[in-house]
């Protein structure tokens, strides 16, 4: 916008000194042109009051006039008219007399003073203006341009007489090159000041960019959010525009802290009720699993349907204790509950996931590629199984049988990265984005053979996340990895408080 304000003001003075030249020197030329005809007329005056047949009253400086030709010989140019060779006459004035139709006598005084006579092309340039008193201007060959007067005398002879526009042309020449170099220079003055005033009354919106700029890198998707950047009075005056914006943006400012804080709000009574509700069903479903088990194991006769029943109620008991226990996890998590923190050993830890998952996935291919000498990071052994346990799990309900699943402990520089990948027939690109997400399930799209409820992948993410690490997805048929990258173990003497 800097650079369009400056070019626009450029372009502005541009043609406002353009318009300004073209009206002075149009007036300039007509001033000149006016001169000159003034003088041209007192010039065709005074070549009035002298015939061709009579003499000049110079003759005192030995020019020659047409009764003493010099070389006694004319050629094909007739001699210079006498008029020229009276006081008054300037150089560069020329002369012609034509009587019905033919040049009697035709000359100019050149720089020097020096009576010249015009050739036959030069008087062909003359006999083209009319003779009617009318000054007009002629271009005649090897002299330049002229202005030129026909004047036709009482005995029937034309009398054309011209005054050179060198001198003219020459100072509005100078003219127009002043005015170009006081042009460029008030431009240049001008693009600078211009740029001045522009950059500091512009001053104000980069500090409202810097102030969104700053506002946009601020983690504001999660947690109690509080937005302190406000623009200062100075770039809030409501009598200015950049004002009146500031003021718009810090409103603007002001109402999404509130939303987000209204938000927050909400989302903390909705984990509070999760969290409660969680813990107080922890009890009423470990007592219908516990009066399932007393029956299915009462010595007395069931009816078989009777049985079946029950069955299904402990089973049904026991998957919703499990969804119950992962709603409180991701409770404490959303509260920003300590999780423990010594050193676990990654390459262990994964030979117990591993060993667990071939136990309750046989039809699946499982490998396994840690380092012998272990792999230690802090943290909560107990989560970081449960991650591990997820991700194996949720390869081995979401791929057919016989796929092969490879889980990877890598220590990196400042930390360790864990790969579970599978041959699989991979995510669909749609569900990629949401599948972080709590709830979020592919139920058709990887042959799901059991049920699941949405909060594996999610809970891996929240505890990956809260022992400062990251957890990715890359998938395409055939190839899917989960990648959990986790920070290196800490000393408990160096790990921050």
């Amino acid at each position: 916008m800097r650079r369009r304000l400056v070019v626009t003001v450029l372009v502005l003075l541009l043609g406002t000194a353009l318009a300004l030249a073209l009206t002075s020197t149009l007036a300039l030329r007509s001033t000149l042109v006016g001169q000159l005809d003034t003088q041209l007329a007192a010039a065709s005056s005074r070549g009035g009051e002298v015939r061709p047949s009579e003499g000049g009253d110079r003759g005192n400086d030995g020019v020659r006039t047409l009764q003493d030709p010099g070389d006694g010989s004319r050629g094909d140019a007739a001699q210079p008219p006498p008029f020229l060779d009276v006081a008054g006459q300037r150089t560069g004035t020329l002369g012609m007399f034509v009587t019905d139709g033919t040049v009697q006598a035709a000359g100019y005084l050149d720089d020097a003073a020096a009576l010249q006579t015009l050739d036959t092309a030069q008087q062909q340039a003359l006999l083209t203006v009319p003779a009617d008193g009318e000054p007009r201007t002629v271009t005649v060959p090897d002299l330049g341009d002229y202005r030129v007067v026909g004047v036709t005398q009482p005995s029937g002879e034309v009398l054309y007489t011209g005054l050179s526009m060198a001198e003219a042309q020459a100072t509005e020449a100078a003219y127009l090159a002043i005015e170009a170099v006081v042009v460029v220079l008030c431009l240049l003055a001008a693009g600078a000041v211009a740029a001045l005033v522009v950059r500091r009354s512009l001053r104000p919106l980069d500090r409202m960019a810097a102030t969104a700029t700053r506002v946009s890198e601020m983690p504001l998707h999660r947690g109690e959010v509080t937005i302190p950047e406000r623009l200062a009075p100075q770039d809030t005056d409501p009598r200015t525009e950049v004002g009146q914006v500031g003021a718009a943006l810090n409103r603007m400012l002001g109402h999404v802290e509130g939303a987000l804080l209204a938000r927050h709000a909400s989302e903390t009574q909705v984990r509070q009720f999760v969290a409660d509700a969680s813990h107080e069903l922890r009890t009423p479903l470990a007592s219908i699993r516990g009066y399932s088990e007393l029956v299915r194991r009462s010595p007395e006769e069931v009816p078989e349907s009777t049985r079946r029943a029950v069955e299904r109620v402990e089973s049904e008991a026991m998957r919703m204790s499990a969804l119950v226990e992962d709603l409180l996890l991701l409770a404490r998590l959303d509260a920003g509950r300590p999780l423990a923190r010594e050193d676990v050993d990654l390459a262990a830890l994964a030979v117990d996931a591993l060993t667990d998952a071939h136990v309750a996935g046989r039809d699946h291919r499982w490998r396994l590629d840690v380092p012998e000498e272990g792999a230690v990071v802090v943290g909560d052994a107990a989560r970081l199984h449960q991650v591990l346990a997820n991700l194996l799990g949720n390869a081995r309900v979401h791929t057919p049988p016989g796929t092969t699943v490879d889980l990877r402990v890598v220590p990196e520089p400042g930390g360790v990265r864990l790969e579970v990948h599978d041959d699989g027939p991979g995510i669909p690109g749609d569900l990629t984005p949401v599948l972080f997400q709590r709830f979020s399930r592919g139920d058709g799209a990887r042959n799901r053979a059991a049920g699941s409820t949405g909060l594996g992948l999610a809970i891996a993410d929240a505890v990956v996340a809260a022992h400062h690490g990251t957890l990715t997805v890359t998938s395409a048929p055939g190839s899917t990895t989960f990648t959990a990258r986790l920070p290196a173990s800490l000393s408990p003497a160096t790990e921050p408080g």
